[in-house]
């Protein structure tokens, strides 16, 4: 099934089973991808593993799928987070896009004092999730919170998840080996105040890091960090 098309759905999936798409799935089937009944599709949902369907009708509005076979089972996938500082919308839009991609569990975007956003379009956000889970053949996607400040977070954070909170111009260490969950925190452009730094050291679970030599955007600290704390995975 490489390189066929992925469908995200959130039925339960079996053999012998059906599947209506939404309007917009049709649409995608139908008009950009032209494809016709007796095509197939592979589908997911986050829960069932992956599933080979063939399209049974297709209509403008839209279409019913006949699940097969089972392709792939589900498998746990690494537990972790992304926690970053709102920014604007292309990139915030680029972020959770990476995100997804590179196989966060779940998104938290913050709101701090330097942040320059503070609104996001929580709809197309969440396409945009889905669409790079199509894309990049994950099996699940990632879970997408309201944004919410910088101090709540913390509030609520769970004890036993590591928060590695990525700042600059520091002679922070770099992320230490991680097993279990964990996350990464990035701060906005401008990096965090005084006073939400001097916040983060106070919690146990926080620990500081650098993420190399440069300066880097926001967005790029993003991915760049997702990509170190999955190198440094041991478990």
């Amino acid at each position: 099934m490489s390189g066929s098309i992925r469908l995200y759905v959130t039925t339960p999936l079996s053999a012998a089973t059906a599947v209506e798409t939404t309007a917009q799935q049709a649409h995608y089937l139908r008009t950009v991808m032209r494809r016709r009944a007796g095509d197939p599709v592979a589908l997911f949902n986050g829960r069932d593993g992956e599933w080979l369907a063939h399209i049974d009708t297709v209509r403008p509005d839209r279409a019913r799928l006949a699940v097969g076979h089972r392709l792939r089972e589900q498998v746990p996938e690494p537990d972790f987070w992304l926690a970053f500082a709102l920014l604007k919308r292309d990139a915030t839009d680029l972020v959770v896009q990476k995100a997804t991609e590179l196989g966060v569990a779940a998104i938290h975007p913050v709101i701090t004092g330097r942040t320059n956003a503070a609104r996001v379009n929580f709809e197309r956000l969440s396409a945009i999730a889905i669409e790079a889970a199509e894309q990049s053949e994950r099996l699940t996607v990632p879970e997408l919170h309201q944004p919410q400040p910088l101090p709540a977070l913390l509030t609520s954070w769970p004890a036993g998840r590591p928060l590695i909170v990525a700042v600059e111009r520091t002679h922070a260490p770099h992320i230490p080996p991680l097993a279990g969950p964990a996350a990464l925190l990035v701060g906005p452009e401008g990096g965090f105040d005084p006073a939400e730094l001097e916040t983060l050291r106070a919690h146990p679970f926080v620990t500081a890091c650098s993420l190399g030599p440069r300066i880097l955007r926001a967005d790029t600290a993003c991915i760049a960090g997702l990509a170190l704390l999955q190198a440094r995975r041991t478990g």
